[in-house]
């Protein structure tokens, strides 16, 4: 099991002050725009990849779910999903999504939310990810947009989430990335946009929505803050269904 840093006690305390720790898929301006993308989840067995505190779980669950599957290799999230978000059709498991073994021909949606970008295996996780699902079923996720997890531009460190990146490197350059966050250091890939949707293609998927994520103008009325989300995509929103 790769060690992950939301089990440092000190991180981990950092994280909950979130606003999406805090208030949940409320807490999370982006959530509007994913949960558009999302298919009819009554009556469906669902997946979610890094499910955190279970947040979408419970509301996979609340919106009629059959079954619900939350994967997250982080023991303090479960505990804390399992405390919050418990539900009679939610499942969670300790699984690493480097190699976390997936049953084949199980789901009918796959989800998940900031969690792909820790993947260094991506092409493999798509494949599992692929087997899993049932014919005609849907992978909806978002992972930072890429040129936000490319440094360089000073404004970068302004979004008011306590992030800082570094070192310097530039959009082209994939591979691993270092932040420091709530004083840790955090490592996340660095992947182009063409390399994520080739990816998806590969891997037998048929794209069905890009989006670079950007808060409305009503958002920017509610929480003014949000306004620097303007200078860059933070976030990359993609649906896309099984296709073969």
């Amino acid at each position: 099991m790769t060690v992950n840093i939301y089990d440092d006690p000190d991180f981990f305390a950092g994280y909950a002050t979130l606003p999406r720790s805090a208030a949940g898929l409320d807490g999370a301006p982006e959530w509007p725009a994913l949960r558009a993308l999302l298919p009819s989840l009554a009556g469906r067995d669902v997946l979610d990849l890094g499910c955190g505190y279970g947040w979408f779980c419970r509301h996979a669950a609340e919106a009629g779910a059959r079954r619900v599957l939350g994967l997250d290799s982080s023991g303090r999230m479960l505990a804390r999903a399992r405390e919050i978000n418990a539900h009679p059709a939610i499942d969670y498991a300790l699984a690493d999504l480097e190699t976390a073994g997936l049953p084949a021909d199980s789901f009918d949606l796959a989800y998940s939310s900031l969690a792909f970008h820790y993947v260094a295996a991506f092409d493999a996780l798509l494949a599992r990810i692929h087997r899993a699902l049932r014919q005609g079923g849907s992978l909806v996720f978002s992972v930072e947009h890429p040129i936000y997890s490319a440094p360089g531009h000073p404004a970068w460190s302004e979004a008011g989430d306590g992030r800082r990146i570094w070192p310097l490197e530039g959009y082209m350059r994939e591979g691993p990335r270092e932040i420091d966050w709530f004083g840790a250091r955090v490592a996340k890939r660095h992947r182009l946009m063409s390399t994520t949707l080739n990816a998806l293609i590969g891997a037998g998927f048929a794209i069905r929505h890009v989006e670079e994520w950007r808060p409305t103008d009503a958002q920017i009325a509610a929480k003014p803050s949000l306004a620097v989300e303007l200078e860059r995509p933070m976030f990359l929103l993609v649906a896309a269904g099984r296709r073969s």
